[in-house]
Parts: structure tokens; C-alpha cells; sequence
């Protein structure tokens, strides 16, 4: 051990030595003349060196950055560092930041002047201790932040890495190897860092305490003179010294709360503060500074307008309270709820007693772990609050709190309470939940004054009555999430006192509550109850939804009912009761199987709100009089009518939804002409009514929705559509309609027009509609667009995708110019080969709506060719309230999947490091927001060439999958939500989370698994469900989904509607429709992929080699092909539609624009494929150097393309197209004010590169040697040994070790995987990303996106059309030339996931011309 620690402390040392010699480069530009070291200033100016011999470099972010040297430092371990980590799991670094602490950058551009964290990283292993570390480094001690939030101090037991090992494996990491590589990783410090000093925030110092010396006068008059004297403003006093310097003398207080702060306008920054009541008191205080003036007034406005005097200090990271808040003897209530206070110290707990008025303390989140008894000193308390302290008993002293009211204990580990506690008198509300009470404790029969018992998320299993009968005083007990099993009743007497009763999310089977005759209130959800008996006498609210109910007893009639949910039961009838009651205003009994509802509940006079659907019913009785009934659901029922009268007799009726049934016509809204209908919004959906419907609804001229998709309407009146003038929405998919008629421009109001899944071939006339905002259009036939020469400024998305013989002009294009999300189609290019294969194993569509909500939240990623061989990657990410977590893991986790199967053969591996270090990546952006996430990967076994393709689907929170095998639907996916998982709601009540009566996790979400979110960590967890279905011919096609899809549509009638459907793109449309017609007001989304995998379609040739014939190649001429597109990246050529937002040219999309450079799948001939495979029975991939095979027959070499930039969610935080200093717009970029368009030529071409002499079979089998300790039996995948991008009519070529040069020069490392400010990557693209090179603009950075652990690439490297020739004989001269195809064993790779072995050659190069990869660079 001593051996090991002094080798670390000379690693160390010579570390040390390395990071003083990589001094700070040198800033040009604001001069401050700091030496560049030799070394990196080789890497910074190698691709100057470059320049001169043909190829320029311009700097172009330079003046963005206010440095003309800016290099993104790297601070590198050395060999013997390298060695001695890789020597034993246990040891790894330890980063460890300065004082300062990183804040995010400003939204304006980033000046060289913004402070950067110091950080140190420190060689130690799991033993190593803080006091250790601390004695190393001299330093005082060392402090730990989780996600950015608190920041605590380590005990000197602790020990640093083993902390940091524990976080990733309980992240899910599970190969200690890959925990230690992830534990260097720069972006982990978004999660957890480590601090060799407190850092200061300037905020909380303002908020918490203000001091200075400042002129002081008191009173109003002039008797009193001006002096010098230290002023305070702490907690709710200012406090003035007697003296100037020194606070040895008498203390002036001045309570603020109820007071005035104001200003003294015949004095510069002077403030006059005075206190409350008849004799206030008043000083002017004169401050030196504007600023100073401001923080003070500031802080002092709050305190002044308090109506208590409360001192809020929660989430301060504080210790112990500034010891000038004991002045504040007005102090009543105090919240230091997440800090980490300590008994001892000036202000530590033990001097709380000093409070004489203190009544209300929050100590909650504190990690105290043992209760403070000096607490129980503070004798006027009130109100306790010890919630989440890790607290094992309650001490005896707990007595002298003779005041104290209410007692909240919840998610702590308390097993029982002193029966001292039954001696405070007063206690009326006592808080212990998630503690592990196996019962109700016995003391609390003695509180005599308590009336409310929380005890949620025990391990009570029986609740005996004769225990309640003696705890004569509670009125509610909270028993929900305990497991509780039986209620035991052994006597008759009646319960009286108890009031109401939470029993939710327990496992009993049957209740009888007949004892309980004052109940007003009970839940008893999600249990497995078969019969439930109540007594009626008081009963108000009756939750009885999520079981197995065939009916419920109660007795008498409750007539003081008002509200029942008792859906998703198993009920066929109602009881008698239910119509009986004379309250009743709200029913739910939906999810039943009721055949018929009671003629005398549908005419009460008392319900105003009827939810039935998903039942049985057949006929709605008739009305026998008005009612005022305002809702009424009825969708999912076999209604075939309405009852004729219906409208007429319900006046009151706003919402009516009678979706998926099987009506043919609607009943007249009155029987006269004058209809005094007050129907709002109509929900005809799924029915079979047609146009002669249309006219019946002319009389309700309150409807404002209006949902007739997927039924079977030849046309709309057009005289009646023009009289539903306030109409908002208006729904018509799925009809045959040919035209929408021209007098919607009547409805003035209508803002969403939603008519895909027809045929129209005429552009509705809505455009002129003053409030217009979204119209969809898609799957029909148009043709043509007219338009006139304005657009309206509300139109915010447009779907034109799926009219295939549609042609848009560009000046149709830049009239759409404005439009934030416009839906074209790709149109595909010829293809042949394996892309054609690829094409007819599967294909998607996709549909995404906002429903109600101002916002999509709900990305989709689809990939039909994903890799080298037939492969495909969906997903789909659902960020509930936000939008960043989903467009980031959408544009991130394609890449991030590429690159782990590499790494590991294992799909639960590598699919599980996928969401993983998607999470990491999220950077500051996963630190308080989170979305659901989940992955397909449809692939084949490399060690079954002969088998079926298979299906791995990984998934946290609550997307869910669904396979379609042979018609029926079959689950694939895992629903993370605390409701629907048992094992995850054990998981998080062990993790002594806080679930609120909502299930929600500490109240913000119902999710246990999620990416993002990590501040709720370890009760949120990113490791995903995994699981690997074979497919089959019998598979058709896999829905992926998000909650709001399936909340809606179950999953047969998912499959059912697929399966009518046919067509992805109209089916996934569709199902969106269908959650929204059903009632859904989120944002919603689907996948549909469709499978066309049989051993039918296998066209495979026999080799021409056998197996032992295999290995080293014949030096014949082998044809690269060289793709410009990643397949991993969710481009507009994986089938996904393009959506060109408000940041896109129009321009760039013109009606032949449709194909990109990524489309076409070429053909490198026949020499290329000595053997021809059909796509189930792939050959191994030799040298093919990218997703795309060859150019088809009728493409071009040159071909000229345009395609706009797919990281265009980015895109948006730049104001213009100018460089912050530059005077003239840049060449190929239009600015057009907020909005920044980018129009660039992409070039798709094919270069023959020959190859060289072969290599020996030594050389083989020694480069097969290095790859076998590498990657032992694993499933590679290829990464690009070519890469061609095209700037401005310039191709440039890159082959070998160019690669690694201009990956480690950063003027040239965004051509690599662009990475933003958060640590995210953009998808590695080499063709879209040479947009973002070239024309790249200044970016605001706004604080999701701004991780302190990385910096944008600086420099990029420019290449002028006129140096297009000298480019590429320069290029030419130095490529090495690339031999035929290894052996399948031995697949080029470059790039290494682990350090500790030798990394593989490039074919054709010498060993030293490998590409390395460090492990722990580490971007400061």
C-alpha cells in the first residue's frame, strides 16, 4: 500500500509538471502575453503548416472568441499515468475544480475574460481518503456537488473515487473497466464534482447576508450628523454598529418586515430605512456605489414586504446560519430546509435556542442523521419540520415541546417513538411517512389533539379497527403505499370519528368499511378489490378506480355523494343506489362492461359530468326531460344512434364525445330552426356517418371543436361550414374528401386545420384566416400550391409530406420562409444494391402533433439504413414539459449507439451504455429536465449468418413498443412509471424517496427511470429495460409510442388501426389522431415501422470462396466508395421528413431539391462484390467505407445537390449570419434578421483509390493478434476510412492518418462530431457537418446548453473554391494508398474504446500512422 501511494505521489509530480508546462495559451488579441508551450503550440498551428503548402486556414471564430490563439486545451495524461491506471480497476483520477465556481455563459457571444474553472486531476485509487487528498494538495479540505445543486463538505473518512465509483454503478455501469474510463470523463462533472475550496456565489452571499461601512445618519431630523459606521442586513433586521470598525459596541436593530425601504432622491445612492408601528424608527444610509445602492435596495424590498417574519435560507449549502441572524429577535419562522447544518459553530444548531420568538423551523434535507436535541430547547416551536435526515429514534427530550403543533418525521428510518411523545398535548398533525412503522404506534392513542396520521409508504399489512376506536381523535389517516393486506374487524362498534381514509396502492383484495359511518372521503385505488362495502350516512368522494369490482355495496343510499370514479372495474350493471343518490354531480365508469346505463341516471338533476366510455353499451335511453349534464364521454361503445331528442333536451351539454362507435347520423340539434344549443366541442370520430351529417350540425353555433376523422364523408356543405363562423378546430381525416370547402375562410377563429388521409388535390383557402396556426395537409393529392403574395405571421406548422406528385416553386418556398416547423418529402434517389435490399426489409413513418399544448415536447429519431449492413435504429423521446432533453438525445443518441456497438457484442452492453452515456451527454441540460426515451436496433447476429435479423428495444420512463406478430400485439417495452411497476415503486420507497399523493417522485415526475433528471438521483435512474426479440416472417410491423399514444389507444386497437392502414406514414398519422379524437391533450407521438422480413425475399448467390479459403486478399483495384452522410445520423435520407424550421432557407429545398447527398446508395460494380448477399444472409463487411454501397446507374459523380443542415434545433441562438466583428455577410449566408439561412453545395462523389502491394499473412495475423485482445468475439461495426466533404465546389479527401490530425486540430475537430457547450455531440455527419465548418455563425449560449466542462471548437478550417485544384493534388500526393479488404476477422476500425491495449493499423500504413484515441483528455 505504501509502495502504491508513493508511486502516485511521484505520478503525480511529474503530472504536475507536465500540466505547469501546458501554461494557458497565449491571447493575441487582448494581449496579455502568457508563454505557449512548444507542444501545444504545434498542435494549435499544425493546420497552418498545412496552409502553406496549398491549403489556407482561416480562423474564423477568433473574433468571436476575443483570441486569436483559442485551442481548446486538453490536459493529457503521460505514459507512465496511462500505465499505472490501467494496472487496477480501483485506481482512477480525481478532478477537482477551483474556488471559483463556473457559472453558464452569458446568451452574448463568449469573451476570453470569462473565468474558467482551475482544475487539477489527481491520481488516486478507491482507498484513497479526503484527508489524504486534502494533505497532497495542501489544501483545507474538499467539497462534493451533485448536479450542479448543493455543495457539501467531506468528511475526512471519505473517500473521493470510491464515491464517484458508487455513483456510476448505481447509474448502471456494471464493468468496472468502463466505470473507471467514465470516471475520467470531463462531462461527469455535470453530475458530480469535487472542489479543493467552497466555491463562492455572489448571489447567495447577497441573499444571506450584506455588510459594509458606509455612511450612516439616524433619525429624520438634522439633529443627528453623518458617520461611519459597519451596517448589516441580515435575516429581516438591519443592524448598525456603534462604531466604525468594530462591532465591540452597542448594536442598533431596526426590524424591516411590514417597515419601508425608500429611496432619498437629494442624496446620491441614499436609502432610508424605516421600521414597523407608531415608534419606527429610521436610518439614511449613504452607500459608495451604484452597484451597492441597487443590492441593498434589492434585498431590503423583500424584507419589507413580508407580512411574517420569515428568514427563507433553503438550498444554500450552509453549514451554520451567519451568527448576525441571533439579532433578529423577530424571527418566527425559519426555513433551512436542503442545506447541511451542523450541531456545533458560531451558528449552529446548538445556539438555536437564542431565537426567542422562533415558532415555525424547517430542517428538512439537512442528512443530520441523528435528531438534534438542542432543538428540543427552542421551546416556543410549533411547527417541526425533520423530514429526509436519515433519523433513527426520536430522543425522550422531545417532551419539552409542550407548543408544538405539528411534527413532520416523513423519509427518515424510524421503526417506532418514545412514549414521551404522547405527552405533547397540542400535536394535531404528525408526519411518518416512508419511515418502516410495521403498525401504528401505540403512543399516538395518547395525542389526544391529533386529528390528521400520515403514515404513507410503511410496512403496515393489517389495520385492526379496535386500534382506530381507540384514537377517538383522528379524523384522517394516510395508509396508502404500505402493502397493506386485510382490514381486521373484531367488534360491531361503530368508527365515528374517522372522517376520511387513503388506502391507495396496497394489496387487499376486499373492504368492508360498513363500521365507518362518518366516512366523507375514500381512496382506494389500484388495489385488487372484488367487493367493496360502505356505509352512506356521510360519504361525499369515492375513489374505487383500478380494480376488480363486479359492484359495490352501500348502505343507505349516500345521498350526500357528489363525486364516483369507478372505472377500470369489472362492473356489468349499476347498482340501484347510484341513481338514487341526489348529489351525485360527477360518475365515472368508464373501462367497465356495461351494457346499458339506467334511464333514471341519465335524467338526474344533479350530474353535470358522465364518463362511460370503453364499455358495451348499445342504445342510450331516451331523455324524459331537460338535464343539465355538461360532459358526456361515450367513445368505445357500440352506439349505432342517438336518441332523437337528445340535443334538445340537453341545453347545457358543452362537450360530447362519442368516438369509435358505430353511428351512421347524429340527431338534429333542435326541432325548430332557432337552436339554443351550447355544444362546444364534438368528438365524432371512427364512426361511419357521411356528408348528409354535415347539415345537422348547423345548429349548434357555439362549437368550437369539431373531430369527423376516419368516417365516411364524400364532401363538406359548404353553406354549412360557412355558419360555424367560431369553429377553432376542425378535424377531417381519414375521409374521401377531394376539397375543403372555400367558405372556411368564414370561420374567422378556426386556428388548426387537420385533413390528411383524403383525397384533396386543391390547397384549402385558409391562408387568409387571421389566427391561423397549424394546417395539415399530408397524405392527400395535391399537386400545386397558389398563394398569394403574403403569408399570415401566425402560421407556425405547415405538413405538405405525403402528396407525392406535389412540385413547390421557390417562390412558394420563401413565402414559407417564416413558417417555424414546414413538413416536406424527400424524394428518394435511384438506388440499387444492398440500399435497395435495405428498402424492402422495412420502411417507417412518423407523426408528431402538439395537441393543446403551445410546445412539442415529443422528438422522433429513424434511421431505415444504420451502419454498414442492413441495420435500422428508431426512437422516440418524450420530454413532457420541455423540449431540450428531447431534441438533444435525438440528435445525439444515433451516434452514441454507433459508437457502443463497437465496444460490446452484448445487446443488453451496449444498448444500457447507450441511454448511459446519452445521459451523461445531456450535460447541464439532464441536470433539472428529463424526458422518456426508447431505442429499437433491428440487426443480425453476426454469429448466426444464416438466422433472422433481431430486434433489441431499450427503454426508460414511459414510451412503450409494440411488435405486430401474426395480427396480435405483443410488448416489448417496460413501463417505468410508480403506478404500473411494483418493483420500482419497492426500489424508490427504499431509496427513501418522497412520493406525493399524486406518484409523483418528491412531486415532479411519475417516472423511476428517466435520461435527465439527474438531481433526482438515486431515485431517478437512467438505466434503461432491455430486451432482444427475435423476428420473424409473422412480424408486420412495430409501433413506438409515447404515454400520451397508449394512455388513449390500447395496444390492439393500435395494431388494428396499423393493420388497416398499411401505408407507415398514414398509419402513424392515424394513431395521433385517434389519441387526440379519444380525448388527449398532450403532445403526442408515433412510429410506425413496416416489416417485410421473410426467407422469400433471399437472393443470395453461392461464394466464391470457401471459408478455409479465406485470407489476404488479391491486389486487385478495389473501388471505395465514399459515403458523405453518417447512417447514424437521423438525416432527411432516413425517411424522416424533413421539417425546415424559421432558421432554414426556404431556398434550399426547390421541387428537385428533394434528394440529398446522403440519398443515394451507390454500386461500386461488380469487381466490388466477388460474392452477391441478400440482405437476411449479410457478408461480413470488408472495406466498404461508409453506409452507402456505390452510385446507382443514373447518378452523376458530381452531381449537384443541396441539403440543409439536420442540426438545425441549434441553429436558432445565432441573430445573423456575421461573425460578431465581421462587416460584410458571409459568402453562402442569408440573413434575414432573427432568422439565419445557410445555402451550401454538397457534391456526392466516388473515388477509385488503387491499392497497393498485398500484405503478408504475417502482417495479418499480427494485426489480428492486437484486434483479438481488443474486441474478443465482438460485433464490429465500421467507422469511415474516407471521408469526402464538399465546400463551396472544393472536395477534399481525407484518408488515414489525416483523420487523426485534423480530429486533434481544433480548427478542424467540429469535421468530427461537432460538440456543443453542454458536452453533447451533434450526429457525427461529414457532409452535414461541413455546412456548420464552413458557415459557421456565432451562437448565444443560454444556460441549458452551457456545461462548464466544455468549450465549442474554436477554429475551423476554410478551403476557397479557387484552391479546389491545388486541394486536390495535394490531397492526392498524400493519401496512402489502401489495399483490398482484410479478412472478416479483422475489420479496420479507428478509433480504440480502451487504452489499455495496443491500437489496431490502418491497412496500408505503418504502425506509428495509427489513430490514437486518449482515454482521459480531458476539455477544459
Amino acid at each position: 500500500m505504501k509502495d502504491e501511494k508513493s508511486t502516485a505521489r511521484s505520478l503525480l509530480q511529474s503530472a504536475d509538471t507536465e500540466r505547469r508546462n501546458a501554461a494557458d495559451v497565449e491571447d493575441g488579441r487582448a494581449g496579455r502575453g502568457a508563454a505557449l508551450n512548444p507542444a501545444l503550440h504545434d498542435r494549435a498551428t499544425a493546420p497552418t503548416a498545412r496552409a502553406g503548402t496549398g491549403i489556407r486556414v482561416l480562423k474564423r471564430n477568433m473574433k468571436r472568441n476575443g483570441s486569436r490563439g483559442c485551442v481548446t486545451r486538453k490536459t493529457r495524461f503521460g505514459s507512465r499515468e496511462r500505465d499505472w491506471l490501467k494496472g487496477d480497476a480501483h485506481r482512477g483520477c480525481v478532478c477537482l475544480y477551483g474556488a471559483s465556481e463556473p457559472q453558464p455563459p452569458p446568451s452574448g457571444p463568449q469573451t476570453s475574460t470569462t473565468p474558467q474553472p482551475d482544475l487539477k486531476l489527481v491520481l488516486c485509487s478507491t482507498n484513497t481518503t479526503a484527508e489524504e487528498l486534502c494533505a497532497q494538495r495542501d489544501v483545507q479540505g474538499l467539497y462534493l456537488q451533485l448536479h450542479g445543486d448543493l455543495i457539501r463538505r467531506l468528511d475526512p473518512s471519505e473517500r473521493p473515487l470510491q464515491m464517484v465509483y458508487e455513483y456510476l454503478t448505481a447509474m448502471g455501469y456494471e464493468d468496472p473497466l468502463r466505470v473507471q474510463q467514465e470516471a475520467a470523463n470531463s462531462d461527469l462533472s455535470c453530475m458530480i464534482r469535487f472542489y479543493s475550496e467552497k466555491p463562492v456565489n455572489a448571489d447567495q452571499q447577497e441573499r444571506t447576508l450584506l455588510k459594509g461601512v458606509f455612511s450612516v445618519r439616524k433619525g429624520k431630523t438634522q439633529l443627528h450628523k453623518w458617520a461611519e459606521r459597519q451596517v448589516i442586513l441580515c435575516g429581516t433586521c438591519l443592524i448598525v454598529a456603534s462604531v466604525k470598525d468594530s462591532l465591540t459596541g452597542k448594536m442598533h436593530i431596526l426590524p424591516l418586515v411590514g417597515g419601508k425601504v425608500e429611496e432619498v432622491k437629494r442624496r446620491q445612492h441614499c436609502l432610508m430605512f424605516s421600521s414597523a408601528g407608531p415608534q419606527a424608527q429610521t436610518y439614511y444610509v449613504n452607500f459608495d456605489t451604484l452597484a451597492d445602492y441597487q443590492r441593498w435596495h434589492r434585498q431590503a424590498s423583500k424584507v419589507v414586504s413580508q407580512t411574517i417574519s420569515l428568514v427563507d435560507l433553503s438550498c444554500y449549502s450552509l453549514e451554520e446560519v451567519p451568527e448576525y441572524l441571533f439579532y433578529c429577535q423577530d424571527v418566527t419562522h425559519l426555513n433551512l430546509r436542503h442545506n447541511f447544518m451542523r450541531l456545533d459553530g458560531p451558528g449552529g444548531l446548538i445556539n438555536f435556542n437564542r431565537f426567542a420568538q422562533l415558532k415555525s423551523l424547517n430542517l428538512s434535507h439537512n442528512g443530520l442523521g441523528v435528531f438534534p436535541e438542542s432543538v428540543c430547547e427552542i421551546l416556543t416551536l410549533t411547527e417541526l419540520y425533520l423530514s429526509c435526515n436519515g433519523l433513527t429514534a426520536i430522543p425522550a427530550h422531545i417532551d419539552n415541546l409542550q407548543s408544538l403543533q405539528t411534527l413532520c418525521l416523513d423519509g427518515n428510518r424510524l421503526d417506532s417513538l418514545p412514549e414521551e411523545l404522547g405527552s405533547l398535548v397540542q400535536l394535531c398533525s404528525l408526519g411518518l411517512s416512508f419511515n418502516g412503522f410495521p403498525h401504528i404506534p401505540v403512543v399516538v392513542e395518547r395525542l389526544c389533539a391529533l386529528d390528521k396520521l400520515a403514515m404513507a409508504g410503511n410496512r403496515v399489512e393489517t389495520l385492526n379497527l379496535c386500534s382506530l376506536l381507540r384514537m377517538s381523535h383522528i379524523k384522517s389517516i394516510d395508509l396508502r403505499l404500505n402493502g397493506l393486506r386485510c382490514v381486521k374487524s373484531e367488534t360491531l362498534e361503530p368508527v365515528k370519528h374517522l372522517t376520511q381514509l387513503d388506502l391507495r396502492d396496497n394489496q387487499l383484495t376486499s373492504l368492508d368499511l360498513s363500521a365507518f359511518c362518518s366516512l366523507e372521503t375514500l381512496q382506494c385505488q389500484r388495489n385488487q378489490l372484488g367487493s367493496l362495502t360502505l356505509s352512506g350516512f356521510t360519504l361525499r368522494t369515492l375513489h374505487a378506480n383500478n380494480n376488480r369490482l363486479a359492484t359495490v355495496n352501500i348502505y343507505p343510499v349516500p345521498n350526500q355523494l357528489t363525486h364516483m370514479d369507478l372505472s377500470r372495474n369489472l362492473l356489468e350493471y349499476l347498482p340501484d343506489w347510484v341513481c338514487d343518490s341526489r348529489k351525485i354531480e360527477v360518475l365515472d365508469v368508464s373501462h367497465n362492461l356495461l351494457s346499458e346505463l339506467p334511464a333514471r341516471l341519465l335524467s338526474s338533476l344533479s350530474l353535470r359530468k358522465l364518463l362511460a366510455g370503453n364499455n358495451r353499451l348499445e342504445r342510450l335511453a331516451d331523455l324524459l326531460d331537460h338535464i343539465p349534464l355538461e360532459t358526456l364521454d361515450l367513445q368505445h361503445n357500440k352506439l349505432r344512434e342517438l336518441p332523437e331528442s337528445f340535443f334538445y333536451k340537453a341545453l347545457n351539454l358543452k362537450y360530447l364525445n362519442v368516438s369509435a362507435n358505430a353511428l351512421e347520423t347524429i340527431p338534429p340539434s333542435s326541432q325548430s330552426e332557432e337552436s339554443l344549443s351550447t355544444l362546444q366541442e364534438l368528438y365524432l370520430t371512427g364512426n361511419n356517418l357521411n356528408e348528409n351529417c354535415a347539415a345537422l350540425l348547423v345548429g349548434h353555433q357555439n362549437l368550437r371543436v369539431l373531430h369527423m376523422a376516419y368516417n365516411q364523408l364524400l364532401s363538406f356543405p359548404a353553406s354549412k361550414l360557412s355558419k360555424l363562423e367560431v369553429l377553432e378546430e376542425l378535424n377531417l381525416s381519414g375521409n374521401k374528401l377531394k376539397t375543403i370547402p372555400s367558405t372556411v375562410s368564414s370561420c374567422k377563429r378556426l386556428h388548426t386545420l387537420i385533413a390528411h388521409s383524403n383525397h384533396i388535390s386543391v390547397f384549402p383557402e385558409v391562408l387568409s384566416l387571421p389566427e391561423i396556426k397549424l394546417v395539415d395537409v399530408s397524405c392527400n393529392e395535391q399537386t400545386e400550391i397558389l398563394l398569394s403574395d403574403s403569408m399570415p405571421s401566425t402560421l407556425q406548422e405547415l405538413d405538405l409530406t405525403g402528396n407525392s406528385s406535389l412540385m413547390l416553386e421557390h417562390k412558394t418556398l420563401n413565402l414559407f420562409s417564416h413558417i417555424s416547423t414546414l413538413k416536406l418529402d424527400q424524394k428518394p434517389a435511384v438506388t440499387t444494391g444492398d440500399a435497395q435490399g435495405t428498402s424492402n426489409l422495412w420502411d417507417h413513418g412518423y407523426a408528431e402533433m402538439c395537441g393543446q399544448r403551445n410546445k412539442l415536447c415529443v422528438s422522433v429519431l429513424a434511421v431505415d439504413r444504420f451502419g454498414d449492413s442492413p441495420e435500422a435504429a428508431y426512437g422516440i423521446f418524450d420530454g413532457d414539459r420541455n423540449e431540450e432533453v428531447s431534441r438533444l438525445l435525438q440528435c445525439t443518441m444515433g451516434d452514441v449507439l454507433a459508437e457502443e456497438i463497437q465496444h460490446s457484442s452484448v445487446d443488453s452492453v451496449y444498448m444500457c451504455n447507450t441511454f448511459l452515456t446519452s445521459h451523461r451527454k445531456l450535460g447541464m441540460a439532464g441536470q433539472k429536465l428529463g424526458a422518456s426515451a426508447l431505442l429499437c436496433y433491428i440487426h443480425h447476429e453476426s454469429s448466426e449468418p444464416g438466422s433472422y435479423f433481431s430486434l433489441t428495444v431499450a427503454n426508460v420512463g414511459t414510451c412503450q413498443a409494440v411488435l405486430c406478430r401474426g395480427g396480435q400485439p405483443l410488448a416489448l417495452s417496460k413501463v417505468f412509471s410508480l403506478e404500473q411497476s411494483a418493483e420500482e415503486m419497492e426500489r424508490v420507497k427504499l431509496a427513501k424517496a418522497i412520493i406525493t399523493e399524486d406518484n409523483k417522485v418528491s412531486g415532479v415526475t411519475c417516472c423511476s427511470r428517466l435520461l435527465g433528471c439527474s438531481y433526482l438521483f438515486p431515485w431517478v435512474l437512467p438505466k434503461p429495460w432491455v430486451h432482444t426479440e427475435p423476428l420473424c416472417s409473422q412480424d408486420e410491423f412495430l409501433i413506438l409510442g409515447n404515454k400520451a399514444l397508449f394512455q388513449k389507444v390500447s395496444y390492439q386497437e393500435a395494431v388494428s388501426t396499423v393493420l388497416a392502414v398499411r401505408d407507415p406514414r398514414a398509419a402513424a398519422k392515424k394513431l395521433c389522431t385517434l389519441a387526440q379524437s379519444y380525448g388527449c391533450r398532450d403532445n403526442v407521438g408515433a412510429v410506425v415501422v413496416a416489416l417485410h422480413i421473410g426467407e422469400d425475399s433471399c437472393t443470395c448467390e453461392p461464394p466464391l470462396l470457401t471459408a478455409e479459403a479465406r485470407g489476404p486478399p488479391a491486389p486487385t483495384p478495389l473501388p471505395i466508395s465514399v459515403s458523405p452522410g453518417d447512417p447514424a445520423t437521423p438525416s432527411s435520407s432516413s425517411g424522416i421528413a424533413s421539417e425546415f424550421n424559421s432558421e432554414m432557407s426556404a431556398s434550399e429545398v426547390g421541387s428537385e431539391a428533394g434528394s440529398t447527398a446522403s440519398d443515394e446508395h451507390p454500386s461500386s460494380g461488380p469487381t466490388a462484390r466477388p460474392e452477391r448477399r441478400c440482405s437476411l444472409h449479410p457478408a461480413a463487411t470488408l472495406c466498404n467505407t461508409g453506409p452507402l454501397a456505390s452510385l446507382g446507374p443514373g447518378a452523376h459523380p458530381a452531381l449537384f445537390q443541396r441539403q440543409p443542415s439536420s442540426a438545425t434545433f441549434s441553429s436558432n441562438h445565432s441573430d445573423n449570419g456575421l461573425d460578431s466583428d465581421d462587416e460584410a455577410p458571409l459568402e453562402g449566408v442569408i440573413s434575414n434578421g432573427s432568422k439565419l439561412e445557410v445555402e451550401v453545395d454538397i457534391h456526392c462523389c466516388a473515388f477509385q483509390l488503387r491499392s497497393g502491394p498485398p500484405e503478408s499473412p504475417k502482417d495479418l495475423d499480427g494485426r489480428h493478434d492486437l484486434r483479438g485482445s481488443d474486441y474478443p468475439n465482438s460485433k464490429m461495426r465500421r467507422q469511415n476510412s474516407v471521408v469526402v466533404s464538399a465546400t463551396n465546389g472544393c472536395l477534399l479527401a481525407v484518408c488515414g492518418r489525416e483523420i487523426s490530425d485534423l480530429k486533434k486540430s481544433p480548427s478542424t475537430s467540429s469535421l468530427f462530431g461537432k460538440k456543443l457547450s453542454n458536452g453533447s455531440v451533434v450526429a457525427l455527419e461529414d457532409s452535414h457537418n461541413i455546412i456548420e465548418v464552413a458557415l459557421e455563425a456565432p451562437k448565444k449560449k443560454s444556460g441549458y446548453f452551457a456545461a462548464p466542462a466544455q468549450q465549442d471548437p474554436e477554429d475551423q478550417l476554410i478551403i476557397p473554391p479557387s484552391l479546389e485544384q491545388d486541394v486536390r493534388e495535394q490531397l492526392r500526393g498524400q493519401s496512402p494508398v489502401v489495399p483490398g479488404p482484410p479478412p472478416p476477422s479483422t475489420p479496420p476500425s479507428t478509433r480504440d474504446p480502451n487504452w489499455d491495449h495496443p491500437h489496431p493499423t490502418v491497412p496500408g500504413l505503418h504502425p506509428t500512422t495509427v489513430l490514437q484515441q486518449e482515454v482521459y483528455d480531458t476539455a477544459l
